[in-house]
């Protein structure tokens, strides 16, 4: 185990803190922990990990400062949506590939540390070090044995905890599997929240007009806010300001490769069709398997010929987790083309309307999360990056789901390729101002959010001209009755099969009233939004019971 050089934990829903073992992998180079529900203080025993240039620690719960990652030769980092607090040390903030979003980082200048702290810990390593190597004995190699023996012991027992998550109904209706919430920023204040540690009995009644007079005391004009302030973490907004250049991360790819990995762009190879473009499937020797979106050459009509690539520079440098990356792109012979991420599970819009009836559908969890995800990758495109980036084109289609069935936002800093502002995002998803030939703003992206919320409830289409004139505009039909108890009941997504909360339906119904608001200043920022979810999501694992009372068979917790 001593000469361990990669350990991957990922997705296997760990939970409480890490044990001070770390000193015993000094050979360790990547260590992926990310994607489950690890509390407390990084352990100390990570400064001995001299080798670690990986690490991916996103998605948990972590706390406290990571002054114990300073002096560690990284290149990779991720601490993305955990409860850390305090400074970034300054040796971390020039890796090439680090990602702070979604933690309470400090703002303004850090505090020196105290005189002559550095070089005493120095003296102090380097004294500690020679007696180490000075007192080497057989009884510490002994000890070095069993405590190798006591880490593989502690490492079965943590993956042998793990369960797979289910995504899709039937596929596991035990009533004691808790909802792993997806942690942010956030997180900190429900854990904190008195209130909200109370829990629901399963015959409680809602009081409808509590509730819609609760949701209205929310329907208001939000204070101005700083884009960066916002989302506490200045440090990481500037530091991507400051790398946009016209050099691209991206890898250029040329014409005649991705013909032969297309088939020559043949419409076998064809996965959809959308504002400015094709997508295709290119597939490679070698198995590697990507998304081509090749750009219509009528774009580019009347535009400048570094426009292109100026947008590609600023695109290939975007990382977040719900973000699908773009990493290569090709311009040659009057041929602009995009390649981005490949996932096979395809897009929210093919899992809500386009399944069999031998598909199975996603389950209330599920759906939930593919809401907040698509709110946090919102979330940094509008709060993080700078200037803030308005993706204009959310719709169902432009939301991959990646093997996890996480959210993967596609087709974003693309706006400025929009010839026809007002035919995007399309009929069902454009926000009324919109309509009426104003700007397109943040908000007008909150709006369609919200009408892919109301997708994921209502398993409807945005726009149904199949249906009665009254039901064909989904926003039209659902908003009048999302504060009606009974008629939410009957919106919900038949598929669900009556597997899901009702108060956690009523909540959602809630958030996503305020989304769709008419007047675009009605409706909340998105980090507001993601505020939101995550207190509903966080309400599941406070709330824990065996039942929503005998009318429902449920898989899922009220939250």
């Amino acid at each position: 185990m001593g000469d361990l050089n990669f350990l991957n934990l990922a997705h296997n829903q760990l939970s409480n803190q890490l044990s001070d073992m770390f000193g015993k992998l000094p050979k360790l180079k990547s260590l992926d922990l990310s994607y489950n529900s690890i509390s407390g203080t990084l352990p100390q025993s990570f400064n001995k990990l001299s080798s670690l240039t990986t690490l991916h620690l996103q998605e948990n719960q972590f706390k406290g400062s990571i002054n114990v990652l300073a002096d560690l030769p990284l290149d990779d980092l991720n601490v993305a949506n955990n409860q850390f607090t305090g400074w970034i040390p300054a040796t971390l903030e020039d890796i090439n590939n680090l990602e702070t979003v979604g933690n309470s980082w400090s703002t303004g200048p850090a505090p020196p540390p105290p005189p002559g702290t550095a070089a005493a810990n120095k003296k102090s390593n380097k004294d500690k070090s020679s007696n180490k190597s000075s007192s080497i004995s057989g009884l510490v190699i002994a000890g070095i044995a069993m405590g190798v023996l006591v880490l593989i012991a502690i490492l079965i027992a943590l993956i042998s905890r793990r369960s797979p998550p289910s995504h899709y109904l039937d596929e596991d209706t035990n009533p004691h599997r808790s909802f792993t919430p997806l942690t942010s920023q956030e997180l900190t204040k429900g854990l904190h929240n008195g209130d909200d540690r109370k829990s629901i009995n399963s015959d409680t009644s809602v009081d409808i007009k509590a509730l819609q007079n609760a949701s209205s005391g929310l329907i208001r004009p939000p204070p101005p806010f700083d884009p960066v302030q916002a989302f506490s973490d200045s440090q990481f907004a500037s530091r991507l300001n400051s790398r946009r250049s016209t050099s691209v991360r991206a890898i250029s790819y040329s014409l005649v490769d991705l013909q032969a990995a297309t088939a020559n762009f043949s419409t076998a190879r064809l996965l959809g069709e959308g504002t400015i473009g094709r997508v295709y499937k290119a597939k490679y020797g070698d198995g590697k398997v990507l998304a081509v979106k090749k750009i219509d050459s009528s774009v580019f009509e009347g535009r400048r010929k570094e426009e292109f690539s100026e947008v590609v520079a600023i695109i290939s440098k975007l990382r977040h987790t719900n973000l699908t990356e773009v990493v290569g792109f090709c311009s040659e012979q009057g041929h602009n083309m995009l390649l981005y991420q490949y996932f096979m599970n395809g897009s929210l819009h093919e899992f809500l309307h386009m399944s069999d009836d031998f598909s199975k559908p996603l389950t209330w969890n599920t759906r939930v999360r593919i809401a907040l995800g698509t709110a946090r990758a919102l979330e940094y495109l509008h709060e993080v990056c700078s200037p803030s980036i308005i993706h204009m084109n959310i719709k169902s289609s432009n939301i991959l789901l990646d093997t996890d069935l996480n959210p993967r936002i596609s087709d974003y800093g693309l706006a400025t390729f929009y010839k026809n502002r007002r035919e995007v995002p399309g009929v069902g998803y454009d926000a009324p101002e919109c309509k009426k030939g104003s700007s397109y703003t943040m908000k007008s992206d909150i709006y369609s959010v919200g009408v892919v919320m109301l997708e994921l409830l209502t398993g409807r289409m945005p726009f149904d001209s199949s249906k009665a004139r009254a039901e064909q505009s989904l926003v039209w039909w659902a908003t009048p009755q999302l504060h009606d108890i009974d008629a939410l009941d009957k919106m919900v997504d038949p598929a669900l099969r009556g597997l899901y909360p009702p108060k956690s339906v009523s909540r959602f119904a809630d958030i996503i009233s305020l989304c769709v608001q008419s007047e675009p200043e009605f409706r909340p920022p998105s980090s507001e939004v993601v505020q939101a979810l995550v207190t509903l999501v966080q309400r599941s694992s406070m709330n824990v019971r065996d039942d929503l009372g005998s009318s429902r068979r449920v898989d899922d917790y009220d939250y």
